[in-house]
């Protein structure tokens, strides 16, 4: 990592934060990037060399793309300038003076000509656009959009054909994911071993149909997804395979439009295997099913639910189950007839 010389244009003795940066620069910016310029003037107002952009992402628990990110924002805003060496890493940062006026800076895309639309809220999968070569060099020319692209081609390897470039577009202009969250789909998609650009967009579709917009709701998306499909895994037994398409349905089934936490289906699991034996993602749906339609949301619901029906199954086998008088034919094995009938032909040929 290459070490990044600290030039400060505008000494200071104290770590000070201007009361022009906090009223006209702090409110639109990323609270992320705040953090990386509050380090920033940090360092360079107790007299350090160095720093690099790996240690800042360490400090806060981002990604080095996060802290680059944050830099060339700061750099449009006119308080930071930025050195790069031939291969167009930063080394080198320069604290500026602050300009009169602070620029309007936005990391939103804007619609080249060509394909000028309204962005609007939209319901289901949005259609989508296949942008020409002449209108993605439009979008090239904006610096966000041309950095997007240089952050994907980075993380995936290798250049983005005309294809993926529609692709992302699409999650940036009809989905209307940030970059940020672009950033961490590629990040969560890489870290399961997965770089095509059709899982890629399959994933992103999934967090569209799910309204997850932020960074924040992804990571926990992902997270109740683990422990849920490990959790049932092992309720199951399952080993040595990954589940399949079906049986992860069930789960999203259980604990989205259920709502349940994990321990009331590994209780639905177990039941399953107590009762037949086997795993059985049909027969675990039809307990949870059962649950969720009596309202159940604990175990502590369960245990109700399970003591009303054992009582009202001993109420119905005790008055449907009358005592038989012994006799001398009871060794005889018993057949099951329809006494009432008997009973109603035997009064019959009485009568005659």
């Amino acid at each position: 990592m290459v070490n990044i010389q600290l030039h400060n244009d505008c000494p200071t003795t104290d770590t000070m934060i201007p009361n022009q940066f906090i009223d006209d620069f702090m409110p639109d910016a990323n609270g992320e990037f705040v953090k990386v310029y509050l380090y920033l003037l940090r360092c360079i107002h107790s007299y350090a060399d160095i720093c690099t952009i790996s240690a800042i992402a360490s400090k806060f628990n981002q990604t080095e793309m996060d802290v680059v990110r944050a830099l060339r924002y700061w750099q449009k805003a006119g308080l930071l300038a930025l050195d790069e060496d031939k291969d167009m890493q930063i080394c080198g940062l320069h604290l500026l003076p602050y300009p009169a006026k602070a620029p309007i800076i936005t990391e939103a895309v804007p619609e080249p000509e060509p394909v000028k639309k309204e962005h609007k809220p939209v319901s289901g999968t949005p259609e989508r656009h296949r942008y020409t070569a002449d209108e993605i060099m439009t979008f090239r020319r904006d610096e966000s959009v041309s950095e997007l692209f240089f952050v994907v081609e980075t993380y995936i390897r290798h250049p983005l054909s005309e294809n993926d470039m529609n692709t992302v577009l699409f999650w940036h202009e009809e989905l209307h994911f940030s970059t940020e969250l672009i950033v961490y789909l590629l990040e969560y998609c890489i870290s399961k071993g997965h770089t095509s650009m059709r899982y890629l967009d399959k994933v992103a579709l999934g967090w569209h149909e799910k309204n997850i917009t932020t960074v924040e709701q992804a990571k926990e998306d992902a997270a109740i997804h683990s422990q849920a499909y490990y959790g049932v895994m092992k309720a199951f037994g399952i080993t040595g395979r990954s589940l399949v398409e079906s049986e992860k349905n069930f789960i999203r089934k259980w604990t989205k439009e259920f709502a349940f936490d994990l321990p009331l289906i590994q209780e639905a699991c177990s039941r399953t295997m107590t009762a037949i034996h086997q795993p059985s993602f049909e027969y675990a749906d039809s307990i949870l099913t059962n649950w969720h339609s009596n309202s159940v949301h604990t175990a502590a619901d369960v245990k109700k639910l399970d003591a009303s029906y054992s009582k009202n199954k001993k109420i119905t086998v005790n008055t449907s189950s009358a005592p038989r008088k012994k006799n001398s034919f009871n060794n005889f094995s018993s057949r099951d007839y329809d006494y009432d009938n008997l009973e109603e032909m035997l009064l019959s040929s009485s009568a005659r």
